[in-house]
């Protein structure tokens, strides 16, 4: 009989502990997915639309003077955790400022650890709390495309490809069967590409050398299409990649 009710009460404790730790997990993902774009939206919406103008991103950053470093860093870790600035104007403007080596090392670095934070929340959070944010269509839409035998192949590609909503590919992929370290290396090969092309931008509009933009653009075109040609043998390279780094 004692042995029943202690049970009954283990039981009750573990619902509780359950339920609170729901409740947290429901808390985290509102403010980090929600409440953060919120605020920043109805409250700070000058400084958000400041962005949008490239030389307003430039004063922006320069008025940190060397601190400005990690204020980019930071800021293109937030572009990817929450995704409320635009990115690709930070990138031209570190392009811009830094040269473009030193440029493509901050913006990487923001980039890794950004889509790093997003995959391991996700992972702690569960599918279930994603699909009350994101929706649960969508969000298992790419989950079920990245459970697929070309699920690697398809993070290079969707992150390759301007216009997908990375933001959603690092959180489905959380709570997908893809491991860690392959989709950060992934991730970080496909971003490299349209980042590249982002600094190569601000670095040039820092010359005045509007052809050299204009042949970054045409290269960017061209690379994007023979991606769409010979995307077959992209995925045999991909999967020989995969085999090294997933050891």
């Amino acid at each position: 009989m004692g042995t029943g009710i202690e049970n009954i009460k283990k039981e009750k404790q573990e619902n509780k502990r359950k339920l609170v730790i729901s409740i947290l997990k429901i808390t985290l993902l509102a403010a980090i997915v929600v409440a953060v774009p919120l605020y920043v939206y109805f409250f700070r919406h000058a400084w958000l639309t400041s962005f949008k103008d490239f030389d307003d991103v430039v004063a922006y950053l320069e008025h940190y003077e060397t601190q400005s470093i990690f204020v980019y860093i930071g800021l293109q870790i937030l572009q990817v955790v929450i995704s409320i600035i635009p990115g690709q104007v930070f990138q031209m403007a570190a392009g811009y400022l830094y040269g473009f080596w030193l440029a493509l090392l901050y913006a990487m670095v923001g980039a890794v650890i950004g889509t790093g934070i997003s995959f391991l929340l996700a992972k702690l959070l569960g599918r279930d709390f994603l699909h009350l944010f994101f929706g649960e269509e969508k969000m298992s839409y790419y989950i079920s495309r990245l459970n697929s035998k070309r699920g690697y192949t398809l993070v290079f590609l969707l992150y390759l490809i301007p216009g997908i909503p990375k933001d959603v590919v690092s959180y489905a992929a959380g709570v997908s069967e893809i491991r860690f370290k392959p989709f950060l290396i992934l991730s970080a090969a496909g971003r490299l590409p349209g980042m590249i092309g982002c600094l190569l931008f601000g670095m040039l509009w820092d010359r005045g050398n509007y052809v050299g933009m204009a042949i970054v653009a045409a290269a960017a075109v061209i690379a994007f299409c023979l991606c769409i040609v010979y995307r077959k043998k992209i995925d045999k390279y991909l999967d020989r990649i995969y085999a090294k780094i997933s050891r």
